[in-house]
């Protein structure tokens, strides 16, 4: 079958991809690959993928192209899933010939609960969808199909077994390939990677079980299933190639140094490539695999502090220790690693007296940049059966986001109003970047490189455009 895969127009600025940690308009405009979306499209020969936002392209050229196909896969999440609706209904009456779904983490947890949502939507696929979809354009009969939820020619919603998952990752094809035939590179970009930046995955899946994170519990599972070194690295040599533009690579891995042995492996062999990289790492990492990793051209780490508070990361089974966080980001900062550190506020046990704890532990810590994110039940988590039980969520903020796509703070507690949550978030950011020792590094390093000049003078316009939009929030 002729296949479309689509991440559909939404917000302006939403950034919701397939590979992203976080499906909101953010307070600096960033744009992940929609890496998912692009392995399953290269699975099935003469595809196409469109990645609508970062290449403002609109609906009505979509539906256009939309004649020339049998089959649309549409990505899909909890803050765009009515947005998304409207686009698959619009497709569907632009060519009834048409069959379209939904993947993602949002349709894998509640996926009868999707199908209803409109008779438009012929199917959803569960957890791992990539070889679910490859055979659904293959042409095999539905109910043959694991890991498929669909709509049978009587309007009947039926439920197949689920997909096994995936256990040998060298059987996915590159996704650097899809890349280059579909997507503008110089589109993705994000405040603290270089640019133009190529993100992959080569493993999927997370050891630890915070009870706040998305992809380990609905799609990505908590064992570290990994593609081979040899097999990672001949896909960096082909986008090295492919992509002569592209000043750094990030492995979007959940927790890239879970197999510390691993990691090590190809740390060598990128160093031996020549090439710059980053990715995310929990904040335990050894100084001798950290060293090894610099050594190696690593140049950042994505590092989910979360909070500075012992018992919430207890409560969270974040399964992290405050002195060992300390200990590790002075090696980060011994051994010149960039480290661009995130929290959460809202945080089961969160209180005034916590948030200000964590304010000044980023502070203390000091990364070399942070990004501050409200907490967010999404369903399928631990969080969000939580929130239920003990009220902590109406249905009033349950798609997490307002109307212009900029993230609420959904989460309330007895002793902490959903205000103070999201107000806060303001005043992490601006005591954190507003003191002295700060503001002097951000001008020493504009100073240095005129390409961080102008893409901090953008994010400067972009971020107190955003402090304007949270005062102007009565929420």
């Amino acid at each position: 079958m002729r296949t479309l895969f689509l991440q559909a127009p939404s917000f302006d600025g939403f950034d919701g991809g397939a590979g992203s940690r976080y499906q909101a308009r953010r307070e600096i405009r960033s744009f992940w690959y929609p890496t998912w979306l692009a392995q399953a499209a290269a699975l099935v020969p003469d595809s196409k993928l469109i990645d609508a936002i970062p290449h403002r392209i609109g609906l009505p050229e979509i539906l256009r192209q939309a004649r020339d196909y049998d089959l649309a896969v549409l990505h899909t999440s909890t803050p765009s899933f009515a947005s998304d609706v409207k686009a698959l209904e619009a497709l569907k009456a632009a060519n009834p010939r048409l069959r379209a779904g939904f993947v993602g983490a949002k349709v894998a947890v509640e996926s009868q609960r999707s199908l209803a949502a409109s008779d438009a939507i012929d199917f959803v696929a569960g957890n791992e969808f990539d070889f679910t979809i490859k055979e659904l354009a293959e042409g095999r009969d539905w109910e043959d199909i694991a890991g498929l939820f669909y709509r049978d020619g009587d309007g009947i919603v039926r439920q197949n077994q689920p997909r096994a998952i995936l256990e040998d990752m060298d059987r996915l094809p590159f996704v650097t390939p899809v890349y280059q035939r579909d997507l503008t590179i110089e589109n993705y970009f994000i405040g603290y990677l270089k640019h133009p930046y190529v993100s992959l995955y080569t493993g999927r899946g997370c050891k630890s079980r915070c009870t706040f994170c998305l992809w380990p519990q609905t799609v990505g599972g908590h064992r570290y299933r990994t593609r081979s070194v040899a097999n990672v690295i001949e896909e960096i040599r082909w986008a090295q190639r492919a992509f002569p533009q592209v000043q750094e690579f990030f492995f979007d891995d959940d927790t890239f140094t879970d197999d510390r042995p691993r990691t090590e492996a190809i740390a060598r062999e990128l160093g031996r490539l020549g090439v710059t990289w980053s990715c995310n790492a929990k904040a335990n990492v050894p100084r001798d695999t950290l060293k090894i990793m610099r050594d190696n051209g690593l140049r950042l780490l994505l590092v989910g502090y979360e909070c500075g508070n012992q018992q919430i990361l207890h409560n969270i089974k974040k399964g992290m220790r405050i002195d060992v966080a300390r200990a590790f980001t002075k090696h980060c900062h011994e051994l010149g690693i960039t480290i661009h550190g995130t929290f959460v506020l809202g945080l089961p046990g969160e209180s005034r007296e916590t948030i200000e704890q964590t304010i000044r532990f980023a502070t203390e810590i000091n990364p070399h940049t942070i990004q501050v994110s409200i907490a967010a039940p999404y369903p399928g988590t631990a969080l969000y059966r939580q929130a239920m039980e003990n009220g902590w969520l109406d249905t009033d903020n349950a798609d997490l986001i307002d109307a212009s796509g900029v993230q609420i703070a959904p989460l309330h507690y007895p002793h902490l109003s959903h205000s103070e949550i999201y107000h806060s978030v303001e005043a992490f950011y601006r005591r954190f970047y507003f003191r002295a020792p700060k503001i002097a590094a951000i001008v020493g390093e504009m100073v240095r490189d005129p390409q961080v000049m102008k893409r901090r003078l953008r994010e400067s316009v972009e971020f107190f455009q955003f402090l304007r939009h949270h005062r102007q929030t009565a929420h």
